[in-house]
C-alpha cells in the first residue's frame, strides 16, 4: 500500500512539474488595486495590460470595512497552485482563493472588453455588452477566466474593464480588486494562432510551395523552425531580405525532412499527365520542365517532355530534351521512339529511319510493342494537324 501511495505522489508531482513547464502565474505583473465607490455610485476600473501569452486569469474581489486589512494576497495563495487546472478542478488551494475577511457591504459587478461598453455602463448601468455579469450583490468573489471558455478572453484583448456598482445607499465602499494572469510559455513568445497562420500563408506564396498540390506539412515545418528560433516580434523586425533568406534556409531543411521532394515531383507528374490527356500540352510542358530544371527528372520524364515538344511542333526543343534523356538512360525505348519522331518531323528522315528500324522488334514497355506505339503516335499526330508523307514510308518498314 505504501508503494501505491508513493507512486501516486510521484505521479502528481511529475504532472505538476510538467504543468509548470507549460506556463506560469505571472506574479510580477499581477494587479492589486484598492478602489473606493461612493454610495449609490458606479465606477469602472481598467486593468493593467496583460502580458503576451495570457491564456487564463484569476481575479478576486473583496469588500473591506474601514481599517480592515487583507489577510493574504491572491499572489501568495496561488503559490500553492501550480497551474489553472488545479483551480478548475476544485483543488484544496482553490478554496482559499476567497478572502478570509470581507466587509458587510456588497456590490454588483460586470466585466467588459471595450472602453465604450464600460463607459456606457458607468453612465447608464447598461450591461448587455458585458462579457461577464454578477447581478447578485456579494461581499467577496473569486473567478477564473480561460481563453477556451470565457468570452472575456476569447476576444484576445490586452486588458479588461471591471465595472462596480455600490449597493450601499449611505456610505462609500472600499473594494480590493486582485488579478493574476497565467502565461502560456509558447504564446508568450508572440506565437498566437493568427501569427502562426501569417507565417504559414507567407510560406504558401513561395515558388517551392506553389509546386505542391498540398504544401501544409512543408509550411508547418518552416513555421515551427521560425517559431523555435525567434519571437514573433523579433522575426517581424527583420529586413525583408533577411526574412526571405530564413524562409529559403528553413525551406531547404524542411524539403528533406518532410520528404516533400518526392511529393512535389509526383504531383507535377500527375498534373502533366492530366493536362496531356486534355490536350493541354503547354501546361504539361511547364510541369515537367520544372522537374527537369531541378535535376530530378527520370527517363520517362525526358521521354514524355520530348513527346509534348514534338506534338506542339517544337522540334528543336524535343531533340535537345530527348538527347539529354538518352545520356541519362540509353536503354529507355520511349526516348528512342520519340527521338525518331522528332528527327522525322524535323526533316532528318535518314536518322529517323535507322532508329525506327533498329528497335521495331522490341516492346517499349511490358505490354506495348514498338510498332503499336509508332502507329498510335502517327495517328495522334495526324489528329493534331501534324501531317507528313513519311509516316507511310516508316510503316512500310514494319511490313
Amino acid at each position: 500500500m505504501r508503494k501505491v501511495y508513493l507512486l501516486l505522489f510521484i505521479s502528481i508531482c511529475f504532472q505538476s512539474i510538467q504543468a509548470q513547464k507549460e506556463g506560469y502565474w505571472d506574479k510580477e505583473r499581477s494587479m492589486n488595486k484598492e478602489i473606493e465607490v461612493s454610495a449609490r455610485d458606479r465606477i469602472v476600473v481598467k486593468t493593467d495590460d496583460f502580458p503576451a501569452g495570457t491564456t487564463e486569469l484569476i481575479f478576486r474581489i473583496t469588500l473591506l470595512d474601514n481599517n480592515q486589512q487583507m489577510a493574504g494576497s491572491l499572489v501568495s495563495v496561488l503559490k500553492a497552485i501550480p497551474d489553472p487546472t488545479g483551480i478548475s478542478q476544485g483543488s484544496a488551494g482553490a478554496v482559499f482563493l476567497m478572502s478570509k475577511i470581507s466587509g458587510d457591504d456588497k456590490c454588483r459587478y460586470a466585466v467588459f472588453t471595450s472602453d465604450e461598453s464600460a463607459v456606457e455602463y458607468q453612465k447608464s448601468g447598461k450591461t448587455t455588452d458585458a462579457c461577464f455579469l454578477q447581478e447578485t450583490p456579494l461581499s467577496k468573489d473569486a473567478k477564473r477566466f480561460s481563453i477556451e471558455k470565457s468570452p472575456c478572453l476569447k476576444s484576445n484583448k490586452s486588458n479588461l474593464f471591471f465595472g462596480f456598482e455600490s449597493t450601499n445607499w449611505i456610505m462609500k465602499q472600499k473594494i480590493v480588486l486582485e488579478i493574476v494572469p497565467w502565461v502560456d510559455l509558447k504564446l508568450s513568445r508572440g506565437w498566437s494562432i493568427e501569427n502562426r497562420k501569417f507565417i504559414i500563408n507567407q510560406c504558401k506564396t513561395s515558388a517551392l510551395a506553389q509546386k505542391m498540390t498540398s504544401s501544409d506539412d512543408f509550411c508547418i515545418c518552416i513555421e515551427e523552425k521560425i517559431q523555435k528560433q525567434f519571437r514573433f516580434d523579433e522575426f517581424q523586425k527583420l529586413l525583408i531580405m533577411e526574412q526571405a533568406k530564413i524562409y529559403k534556409d528553413f525551406g531547404a531543411s524542411c524539403y528533406n525532412e518532410t520528404s516533400v521532394s518526392k511529393v512535389i515531383y509526383a504531383d507535377l507528374r500527375n498534373k502533366a499527365s492530366l493536362e496531356s490527356k486534355n490536350n493541354n500540352y503547354g501546361a504539361a510542358i511547364t510541369h515537367l520542365s520544372m522537374i527537369v530544371n531541378d535535376g530530378q527528372a527520370t527517363a520517362l520524364d525526358y521521354a514524355n517532355l520530348g513527346y509534348y515538344y514534338v506534338i506542339t511542333k517544337q522540334y528543336s526543343k524535343a531533340l535537345k530534351t530527348l538527347e539529354a534523356g538518352e545520356q541519362y538512360d540509353t536503354t529507355e525505348l520511349l526516348i528512342k521512339l520519340h527521338l525518331a519522331h522528332a528527327l522525322l518531323l524535323n526533316g532528318d528522315y535518314s536518322k529517323a529511319k535507322s532508329i525506327y528500324k533498329e528497335y521495331q522488334s522490341q516492346n517499349v514497355n511490358d505490354s506495348l510493342s514498338w510498332v503499336q506505339k509508332t502507329i498510335a503516335d502517327f495517328t495522334k499526330f495526324q489528329k493534331s494537324g501534324i501531317q507528313s508523307s513519311d509516316y507511310e514510308r516508316i510503316l512500310r518498314l514494319y511490313q
